[in-house]
């Protein structure tokens, strides 16, 4: 890849915070990958950086906490922000350039205009927070339509965001290209995200038998999941813990009731990943 984005990433990215500013750096940037993040980077984030900077001149990072995407008894307030420690990560991931906005430069009114996620919003983790999508694919398009980009990366373990985006692309006829990176896991099978921190340990092994039970299940269906290929019962005990978001066997990007048969799409939707495509350990995301 050429380097259009004259500078030194040596120097580490350059930040920016504005509109205006994103614009000059973007100056004849080339072919440019974007991966649109809301801060506390870890590994995953670094693969999608990687994936990014394979099929890219400029690599640009969106950092912002995204209040439209919080409900009003949601972590917003809480959640994790470090934009130095963030900005070293990309310097050594080469990244090109960080855009990160204030909410009062995202949002410098009420947002009266916003992208309804529609059915496919309401289903899983969308019926246990309501709004939740709407507010992902408002913001994604903002940042879409703020950095021009040739391709976007985000990552498979937030399966029903990433059904969503593809969708809104396809049905809005955005100039995006999406690209799914594979969920990474930490040693312990744990999928790397921002809000581990906030668990103890005992959260944190009550988290890892839903990644045992799916490896279970995939273990025991060598082909298609079918409703007989279940997983050794230990792993269905119900365990204390945090309370689960949503729990289905469904795809996410369906309207039809619940099903162990994967639907076959065609298009900018994919189809339902098989089991070890995405549960696997080793693999990477947001």
């Amino acid at each position: 890849m050429t380097d259009p984005v004259r500078r030194d990433r040596a120097t580490g990215p350059l930040v920016v915070r504005t509109p205006e500013e994103l614009r000059r750096a973007l100056t004849d940037a080339g072919r440019v990958g974007l991966v649109p993040t809301m801060g506390a980077l870890h590994g995953g984030h670094r693969s999608l950086m990687r994936l990014a900077r394979e099929s890219a001149d400029t690599v640009v990072v969106s950092i912002f906490v995204n209040p439209l995407q919080f409900g009003p008894n949601e972590d917003l307030d809480q959640y994790p922000r470090d934009l130095p420690g963030d900005t070293r990560l990309c310097a050594e991931e080469g990244v090109d350039v960080v855009f990160a906005p204030e909410t009062a430069t995202m949002y410098p009114r009420p947002q009266m205009v916003t992208v309804d996620a529609g059915t496919m919003g309401e289903r899983l983790e969308g019926a246990s927070r309501p709004g939740h999508f709407t507010g992902v694919l408002t913001v994604v398009t903002k940042l879409f339509q703020l950095v021009r980009p040739d391709l976007a990366v985000f990552g498979a373990k937030d399966a029903q965001q990433i059904a969503l985006v593809r969708r809104m692309v396809a049905d809005l006829d955005l100039p995006v290209e999406i690209v799914g990176a594979p969920t990474l896991r930490e040693s312990d099978g744990l999928a790397s995200s921002s809000r581990n921190v906030y668990l103890t340990e005992r959260d944190r092994a009550s988290a890892l038998h839903l990644s045992r039970a799916l490896r279970a299940g995939a273990d025991a269906a060598p082909g298609e999941p079918t409703p007989s290929a279940r997983p050794p019962a230990p792993c269905w005990t119900r365990r204390p813990g945090p309370p689960r978001r949503s729990n289905s066997t469904t795809s996410p990007w369906s309207t039809r009731r619940p099903s162990l048969t994967p639907p076959t799409t065609t298009g900018a939707t994919p189809s339902w990943p098989s089991p070890p495509g995405w549960a696997g350990p080793g693999s990477s995301t947001t």
